[in-house]
């Protein structure tokens, strides 16, 4: 039997090979393998690396540092005060010359502004340094003027060419620009002394804004069976209580018509 042939070994520990004279015995048979001195060595190297690669080619490479990076953030220029408040103000109308500021107290003469629409009027009035303006209803119904283009001056509070100071308030009696203007600037009626306040021919809204807010207010169409929703396009018939009377916290009720309509 061949004892080199692996595949043909049998199971358990391979027998010890013969010395001596046995040696020469037929079967048994002695190579010898060369191995030439360069390929020896090259083996030993191959080892030696697979061994200790890394430390052996890190030993002539330098390893870099690691890099630290720094982020600055800039923070906003600052601005000098004066620009600042500027820069905060709301932009004026144009043409408008804004007072100084070392001279608040500056005098400006009035212009007459009756006539003019109130948008116009408020424009020339700042454009005089003139910016504390208010207007209200002339008709006394209590209407806002949401669009002052549809709104016209018939008063104002500080008679033409009187000289005053910037600071002066400014108030514009207006109606809508298809309106006339009445004989005498109208303002919601107001409760004087805890007594009802005279309410006929004022707007039901400028009626309800006299009266306390706790108060139980109930509003009838005098004409026909309509509900009153715009209350400042219906003006009071009648009231309960009467004009004069006592307030201590007593219902009110008032009867209404709209304004292009005669009470019965």
């Amino acid at each position: 039997m061949n004892w080199n042939d692996n595949a043909q070994r049998p199971w358990g520990p391979a027998p010890a090979q013969p010395t001596g004279a046995a040696s020469k015995l037929p079967g048994w048979t002695r190579k010898r393998v060369l191995v030439p001195a360069a390929a020896g060595l090259f083996l030993a190297g191959a080892v030696a690396g697979s061994a200790g690669g890394t430390g052996t080619e890190n030993a002539g490479r330098a390893t870099p540092a690691p890099t630290a990076t720094v982020t600055v953030t800039a923070g906003p220029a600052a601005r000098d005060g004066a620009k600042d408040t500027a820069d905060n103000e709301p932009p004026a109308p144009k043409g408008t010359v804004r007072p100084a500021d070392d001279e608040p107290d500056a005098k400006v003469s009035v212009p007459d502004f009756v006539g003019m629409g109130l948008q116009s009027a408020q424009d020339a009035a700042q454009a005089k340094g003139l910016y504390t303006l208010t207007s209200h209803d002339s008709l006394g119904r209590d209407r806002m003027q949401v669009f002052d283009r549809n709104w016209k001056v018939c008063f104002q509070n500080v008679r033409a060419g009187k000289s005053v100071a910037r600071t002066t308030e400014l108030d514009f009696g207006a109606v809508k620009t298809e309106e006339s203007c009445p004989a005498r600037d109208r303002r919601p009626p107001e409760v004087v002394g805890g007594r009802m306040p005279d309410l006929a021919g004022q707007s039901v809204k400028a009626a309800r804004g006299a009266l306390d807010s706790g108060t139980s207010l109930t509003v009838n169409d005098a004409a026909e069976d309509r509900m009153v929703l715009m209350e400042s396009n219906w003006k009071v018939c009648a009231q309960v209580p009467a004009a004069g009377v006592k307030l201590n916290g007593q219902p009110v009720e008032i009867t209404a018509v709209k304004f292009e309509e005669n009470c019965p």
